[in-house]
């Protein structure tokens, strides 16, 4: 045996385990594993979970808000500000930034990341080409797939279709869309249409921005429908992601419920990106400014795959963080008025197995005999209390190896008497 987690604790309720570990798999999760391995960790009880998943970063457009920020705070601002920095990207830069951000998040417990490198007129295909490199790189660290993005949009950007293909015959791992950066709401239907075509054309999954507004009064921002009827239509069930979706905030309550069945019948997940939804949404309100995140609440009655991420780290559309899931799955339960145990178990289980669900994982990932040796051993002691503790990654494994380690020692002086 390669190596053997001992007494850790996956569940509250349930007696500790040992994990024992050959290669690259979990061969067993017993209470005693006879057996020794060549390394052997002592949790003493520690929580140990599934690696987690970013299901949507762009690392990229990471650590641009020092060059430039965003100074009107919009989504538009957002884009024209990065639109300006990708003319002087270079590869150097790029694999500088992303690197940072990408060992942050192996630091941070995460095994897996989904990637959105623009791709347009702009750009080109540098991004995409550089992340093809790090992918390498950091293989056996992190796995890392890249999504092809048309941030520009498609039919506004001539020239970009062809460099999406491209993109995809280079090696990326799934195509892009962003359905609302069209003229008019036709092109919005031509855009998605030809993302479809495209995952087709390439037997790909499909990962879009969507919906990124705080109401629908703009109709380019009311696709989950015609997103939902197509996905049906091309037989794309469990392969199709939307991320954002915060104009589903803005609908009526009945209206989003119906909505979010009919993403629910086709199989399409929805990834809220709580610090970025926040930061832009609700730049018009003077009054009780709307929070901009689709209820998580109504995803999860309505049976939605659902997942949450970063989306940026420290640039006009995100001003702050550190690629912590832990730190955004926080966030998102305060503004999303979850709170207890079962509701912070299924807010880390969005992280885990649902986001393993959102990026085509979830057969081999988990804590179980087969599975793939993705795993965390935390600093706290309950689960239930995983995200309100903050915990230290103790140990961070991937494919069976330890990657990554945090010790942190803490003493509190004695009370001196008068």
């Amino acid at each position: 045996m390669d190596l053997i987690l001992r007494a850790a604790r996956l569940a509250d309720d349930s007696p500790l385990v040992d994990i024992a570990i050959s290669g690259q798999c979990i061969t067993e999760v017993s209470g005693h594993c006879r057996t020794h391995g060549r390394e052997e960790i002592d949790c003493a009880g520690r929580v140990v979970i599934p690696g987690l998943i970013e299901s949507h970063l762009h690392l990229d457009k990471a650590l641009l808000d020092k060059e430039k920020p965003n100074r009107d705070g919009t989504l538009a601002g957002a884009i024209d500000v990065t639109g300006e920095l990708k003319r002087n990207f270079t590869a150097d830069n790029v694999r500088r930034r992303a690197s940072q951000v990408i060992e942050q998040a192996i630091g941070n417990g995460t095994t897996t990341i989904r990637a959105h490198p623009d791709v347009d007129p702009i750009i080109g295909l540098l991004g995409v080409d550089v992340l093809i490199g790090l992918r390498d790189d950091y293989r056996g660290l992190v796995d890392l797939q890249i999504v092809a993005f048309p941030q520009e949009g498609i039919l506004k950007a001539p020239g970009t279709a062809d460099l999406l293909r491209e993109a995809l015959h280079r090696g990326a791992d799934v195509i892009g869309g962003c359905t609302y950066n069209e003229v008019d709401l036709d092109s919005c239907h031509r855009h998605v249409e030809m993302v479809f075509d495209l995952a087709e054309e390439f037997g790909v999954g499909v990962d879009m921005h969507a919906d990124f507004a705080d109401d629908i009064a703009d109709p380019r921002f009311a696709l989950a429908e015609f997103i939902a009827d197509v996905t049906t239509h091309r037989s794309m069930s469990g392969r199709v992601a939307l991320g954002h979706m915060t104009s589903l905030a803005g609908r009526e309550r009945e209206d989003r419920c119906a909505v979010l069945a009919r993403l629910a019948a086709a199989g399409v997940a929805v990834v809220p990106l709580p610090s970025t939804d926040m930061h832009l949404g609700g730049r018009s309100d003077s009054v009780n400014t709307r929070r901009g995140v689709v209820p998580v609440r109504d995803l999860w009655d309505a049976g939605v795959t659902c997942a949450y991420s970063s989306n940026n780290v420290r640039n006009a559309f995100t001003p702050y963080g550190n690629a912590d899931m832990l730190d955004i799955g926080l966030l998102l339960a305060q503004i999303g008025h979850l709170s207890g145990p079962a509701d912070l178990a299924r807010v880390l289980d969005m992280a885990t197995h649902q986001a393993a669900d959102v990026v085509g994982i979830g057969d081999h990932y988990g804590i179980a005999p087969g599975c793939i040796a993705d795993l965390v051993v935390l600093s706290s002691r309950s689960v239930a209390d995983v995200l309100l503790d903050r915990p230290d990654r103790s140990y961070v494994i991937k494919g069976g190896r330890v990657v990554a380690r945090t010790t942190r020692t803490t003493r509190i002086s004695e009370v001196l008497c008068a």
